[in-house]
């Protein structure tokens, strides 16, 4: 047994459906951080994902070095995001040196556009000497492999992104059994990426830990297995100890989708808890919003920073 792998769109390289979630390495202590980027590796969950701003840089520190020693880095596919929030094509670029310093390495896999959720972020983006000029300066020059861009909040937001011609490699979105009856990335945005060979990576399987807080009696097992059934490229979870890494490679080894029938009957059971966006309140309202992107937006800071 082993994990599969797909292909990450039209870029031609293929990697694990299962990833780490850089977030939460910032939770247990630095030992077992460590020991969970090395354990899955091991255990075939090669793709990586991390952000300047996860633990205010600590998540990628980690990450650097359990990939400094050995081989981890040529086994791994790395990834982590670009949390310039004024979207200003020079602070991009002196993001992407801090993470390729923290995380010990001398180039990117991939480099994405870290929580397009503000309802001006594609424009900010797009305009002239915006964050995107970084993006493909930094593909030329060889310090990144491939880009894209990943939000939580509105369908709306990603389309703006889609519909410009934009070569984007990859685009990061929820995807769960809530996702699947309200503002829904899986029906507006993933048929989009697929047209136009962009790797889809999924995020927040578990609806940032509100499956098991809606009351329903969907288990995180379940919740995983139906994203990873999804067409999308790789789906990242969060995983901040090994036991929890353990669950999931256990749902992934060997991945088999759910039949038409099971899919069904568990929609079915999420849908009651879903209309409304109640348990995906990073769609509904800016408490899931990080500073970065607070600041720049004159917006105020979460309580507990």
């Amino acid at each position: 047994m082993a994990i599969p792998t797909r292909p990450l769109g039209k870029t031609g390289v293929e990697v694990s459906i299962l990833g780490v979630g850089g977030a939460h390495l910032a939770h247990p202590d630095e030992v077992e951080a460590i020991r969970i980027v090395h354990e899955a590796i091991d255990g075939g969950a090669t793709f990586l994902d991390n952000a300047w701003e996860y633990g205010n840089g600590e998540s990628e520190r980690r990450m650097g070095l359990a990939l400094a020693d050995g081989d981890w880095r040529e086994r791994s596919f790395l990834m982590t995001k670009d949390c310039a929030h004024d979207r200003r094509a020079d602070h991009s670029m002196r993001k992407l040196e801090e993470s390729l310093t923290r995380l010990k390495t001398d180039y990117l896999d991939l480099w994405q556009l870290h929580e397009v959720v503000w309802e001006d972020d594609p424009e900010m983006i797009l305009a002239p000497g915006g964050s995107l000029e970084a993006m493909i300066r930094a593909k030329e020059q060889g310090k990144v492999r491939f880009i894209g861009f990943t939000g939580h909040k509105s369908p709306e937001i990603h389309r703006q992104l889609l519909t410009e011609g934009i070569p984007w490699d990859t685009v990061q979105l929820p995807l769960n059994v809530f996702d699947a009856h309200y503002s829904s990335f899986q029906h507006e945005i993933v048929p989009m990426c697929i047209e136009q060979g962009i790797g889809v990576l999924g995020m927040k399987s578990n609806a940032g830990g509100h499956v098991p807080k809606s009351g329903s009696d969907i288990t995180p097992e379940e919740a995983l297995r139906y994203a990873l059934g999804l067409p999308a490229s790789v789906v990242i979870s969060g995983m901040d100890s090994l036991e929890i890494l353990h669950k999931n490679l256990a749902v992934a080894d060997g991945f088999q989708p759910m039949t038409d029938e099971e899919i069904a009957a568990l929609l079915e059971r999420s849908r009651p808890y879903a209309p409304d966006g109640t348990f995906e309140p990073f769609k509904t309202n800016r408490a899931y919003e990080g500073d970065e992107g607070r600041k720049v937006h004159d917006y105020p800071l979460n309580a507990a920073s």
